[in-house]
Parts: C-alpha cells; sequence; structure tokens
C-alpha cells in the first residue's frame, strides 16, 4: 500500500514572511476601513490573527507597521502597473489612443487602497510628530517609486522636454481630484469631468 502524501514543511523564513504578509494585509484593511484613529495595533493583531509577540517582532511600533503596509502595497502595485500598463499599449496605433490609455491608467491608480491608506497617513500626520518623522522619509523614497512608474507608462512620451512638466500637473492635479472621492463616493470615475481636461493638457503640451 502506498503511503500517504506527508505535507511539506515549510522553513522558518517562509513562516516569516507569510505572517509578515497577513499582518500588512490586515494593517491596510484597518486603516483603509476604520480610519487612522482606530487601527490600532490590538485591531490588527487580532485581524491577522497573529500573536502579539509575532506583530512586535516584525513591527516594535505603531507608526512603523501602519506606513510599512501602505509603502509595501504601493510598491507592488506600482511596479504591476509599470508592466501591464506597457504591455496594454502595443494594442495601440496612434499616439493621441497610447497618450490618452496613459492619462486613464494613471488615474486609475488614484482609487487603489494604499492611495487612501496613505492619505489617513498623511492628515494624520499633521498633528502627529512621530508618524510625520516615520512617514517623511518613506514618502521621499516613495515619491521615486511613483515618478519612475509613470516614466515607465510614458514610455516614448517620457523624451519630450515638457514631459516632467506634465508628469507633475498631472500628479499633483489628481492627487487633489481624488481626495474629493472620499466624501462624494456615488461619482463615477470613469466620467470624471477632469479627464477630458487631463488627456488634452497632455496633448497638448506633448505635442
Amino acid at each position: 500500500m502506498a503511503e500517504p502524501d506527508r505535507p511539506l514543511r515549510r522553513s522558518r523564513s517562509e513562516r516569516t514572511a507569510d505572517s509578515r504578509q497577513l499582518i500588512l494585509d490586515a494593517t491596510l484593511d484597518c486603516l483603509v476601513e476604520d480610519g487612522y484613529a482606530r487601527a490600532t495595533t490590538l485591531t490588527i493583531q487580532a485581524r491577522a490573527g497573529v500573536s502579539r509577540g509575532r506583530l512586535l517582532h516584525h513591527f516594535p511600533s505603531r507608526e512603523g507597521l501602519l506606513v510599512a503596509a501602505c509603502q509595501h502595497l504601493a510598491s507592488n502595485h506600482l511596479a504591476e502597473l509599470a508592466n501591464w500598463g506597457a504591455y496594454s499599449l502595443d494594442d495601440l496605433d496612434s499616439d493621441a489612443e497610447r497618450l490618452d490609455r496613459c492619462i486613464d491608467l494613471f488615474w486609475s491608480t488614484f482609487d487603489e487602497r494604499y492611495f487612501w491608506g496613505s492619505m489617513e497617513l498623511w492628515t494624520a500626520a499633521r498633528t502627529d510628530p512621530q508618524l510625520r518623522a516615520t512617514l517623511h522619509p518613506e514618502e521621499r523614497r516613495l515619491g521615486t517609486a511613483v515618478r519612475n512608474a509613470i516614466d515607465s507608462l510614458f514610455g516614448p512620451f517620457c523624451r519630450h522636454p515638457r514631459y516632467p512638466l506634465v508628469r507633475e500637473i498631472l500628479l499633483s492635479s489628481m492627487r487633489g481630484v481624488a481626495m474629493t472621492y472620499s466624501f462624494d463616493q456615488k461619482r463615477d470615475r470613469a466620467s470624471d469631468p477632469h479627464l477630458p481636461m487631463w488627456r488634452a493638457l497632455a496633448a497638448d503640451l506633448l505635442n
């Protein structure tokens, strides 16, 4: 009789990575769904289903945990955006179509969970010096990653001398418009009236 298959034993590093991921996922869920004030370490620990010791082993401070959750998801999503965006543009023939698609994809990033988690942290950091000190250097690093991902998305348009201007205008404007969806969630993002404005602006400045 054949012996039953034995379950594969995971290595210690694999178990550590799994628990870290559980904690990061639970943290972002709490931050986005419950807000900064209610995203406590006890709430996160319960949601992740890990021990207190395990949570503190990975993240000794609440501020570091909250910032790490947003940064981790943002970094992963930005890498996916750059790869997927470049692939999805291959079927477009004209530069005008490609540029419009880039604008649409760029705008879609402002409805991601990491964006709303980051906005929770930005708002709280205004009056929380400890959070501000933790968040500031990480946001500087993420800002570089964001711009690199945008550049990969826009591809050949980056060679235009006015491209850096367009990128910064779009980044600031889209962030500001996205914030209005925090209190007016019934609107359709795909038909936002700013979309045709952003497309026209980019077309005028990059042609």
